[in-house]
């Protein structure tokens, strides 16, 4: 069958997988999407039947005409723990990168290889979601299950398995899994050898545009990358310079380093990035647009997300002194605290949902200063952002961030995220452009920009040092 000459993108992500087809020029000219059902078998769990996420895929490549592609370039939820046994069988259902159960195993896992150690070799400390703490779980709950592990696949790479065959992940997933020695770029011998896992288990580790392996009809498929990396492709960070400012369900603010700079107390993230050759570093908020959406559900149910920030909008900067900390569901950064919770500050008579609503989005402009200043400490010059993610659809809200950042912000012509920085670097494995680069140069246009307002970033920046203070004043009321 002749091919077309678009290149196709796939994000598996935790509530559906989504596809794109891209031209050369960077034109989305085909896009499907496909939901899937979170189980949450238990408080804190969340898990996913991989043959969902394979169903998915499968209609959503054939709603693109992915079998006419050029090349296609795989993105998708990191940190998942998806257990196969010797017949490539799934062994249970996937743990998902929010599932809260692991905290004993972090705990061991740091003991074992020590603190210091662990973010030498892999950029980061234990958490919760990351994949190798799973893996300790399994092994101390399920041992019958553990006892059949012969592969373990991240969630995209199980879609790779069935779409070609291969077993095989990429070094900026892999670097989610607390095994990779991430300034090696390679699993790490000395955390496999002190946890007491078995290296055959772990796949191939490619850079991300390398071809991975071919469809049954010989389309080639990238290794592709996690879905920050891969996000941060699509909007243009390929190199030090603007940074990838994600307004999704959690928060981001990503660098891209020449080298690689694990953050002292690792409250950064640090990993390979989809560019071969180079890092990235990122903090997390887990709690951004997310905690618009808890509030409209909560307090104004029913009514459209433009209601609520038309009245934010009437608020002056500052919310007339309400302030919100935004730790719905733990922190990550700057607080690696699964038990922080939320507040709101300041509350009085004279406030109604306007002055809250106004609040939200300023706390988690706050929440994303705080990755903003430790990635500066890290040496990151931030001049600029490209931002990304559902929150980013409102002006208000990347006034407020610009303001608070101060920084200006961009959006890009193509807003489809990590679908479309997969279609970048499936383009590349199949030979359409000589690199990650030269991908990027020719498909990632910049189209609005939005610049610091100077009254409000002194606002702002009077108000931060508030901010700041209000997780160490609060944490000793946490419930552990």
């Amino acid at each position: 069958m002749a091919r077309s000459s678009t290149f196709v993108g796939l994000d598996v992500g935790t509530s559906g997988v989504k596809a794109i087809a891209v031209s050369p020029n960077g034109e989305v000219v085909a896009r499907a999407e496909r939901n899937y059902p979170l189980a949450t078998p238990a408080p804190g769990w969340a898990e996913q039947d991989p043959e969902d996420w394979w169903r998915a895929s499968e209609a959503a490549l054939a709603a693109v005409g992915a079998e006419r592609a050029v090349g296609i370039g795989l993105s998708g939820q990191m940190h998942g723990l998806v257990a196969l046994d010797e017949a490539d069988r799934v062994i249970r259902p996937a743990i998902l990168w929010n599932d809260q159960r692991t905290s004993a195993e972090c705990e061991e896992l740091e003991l074992r290889v020590g603190v210091e150690r662990l973010i030498r070799l892999t950029g980061n400390r234990a958490l919760t979601g990351f994949t190798a703490p799973k893996l300790l779980w399994l092994r101390a709950h399920e041992p019958e299950a553990y006892g059949r592990i012969h592969h373990v696949l991240l969630p995209k790479d199980y879609v790779r398995l069935r779409l070609t065959g291969e077993r095989a992940t990429d070094v900026a997933d892999a670097s989610g899994t607390l095994l990779f020695d991430v300034a090696e770029r390679r699993w790490s011998s000395e955390v496999l050898e002190a946890l007491e896992l078995p290296p055959e288990w772990l796949p191939a580790a490619l850079e991300s545009p390398e071809v991975s392996g071919r469809t049954a009809n010989g389309t080639p498929v990238a290794a592709g990358a996690g879905d920050q990396a891969a996000g941060a492709l699509g909007v243009g960070v390929d190199g030090p310079g603007p940074l990838s400012v994600v307004l999704g369900t959690s928060g981001v603010v990503f660098a891209a380093l020449h080298a690689y700079a694990p953050e002292p107390e690792a409250r950064l993230h640090v990993f390979c990035h989809a560019v071969p050759g180079t890092w990235h570093a990122m903090g997390v908020m887990l709690s951004a647009a997310g905690s618009l959406r808890w509030f409209r559900d909560t307090f104004a149910s029913g009514d459209a997300y433009e209601d609520l920030l038309a009245e934010a909008e009437d608020v002056e900067p500052g919310a007339d002194g309400v302030l919100f900390l935004p730790y719905l569901s733990g922190e990550r950064t700057p607080h690696a605290d699964p038990h922080a919770r939320a507040a709101f500050i300041g509350l009085g008579l004279e406030h109604g949902r306007p002055a809250l609503t106004r609040a939200v989005l300023e706390g988690v402009a706050y929440g994303l200063r705080d990755s903003l200043e430790l990635l500066r400490q890290l040496g990151v010059r931030a001049e600029s952002g490209r931002v990304s993610g559902g929150g980013a659809r409102s002006r208000l809200w990347l006034q407020i961030v610009a303001s608070t950042l101060g920084i200006p912000l961009e959006l890009t012509a193509a807003e489809e995220g990590a679908a479309f920085g997969a279609a970048l670097l499936g383009a590349v494995a199949a030979g359409a452009f000589s690199d990650v680069h030269e991908a990027v140069d020719a498909c990632v246009r910049p189209r609005e920009r939005f610049e610091p307002d100077a009254g409000w970033s002194r606002t702002y920046e009077a108000g931060y040092p508030r901010f700041r203070s209000l997780y160490p004043s609060l944490e000793h009321l946490e419930e552990r």
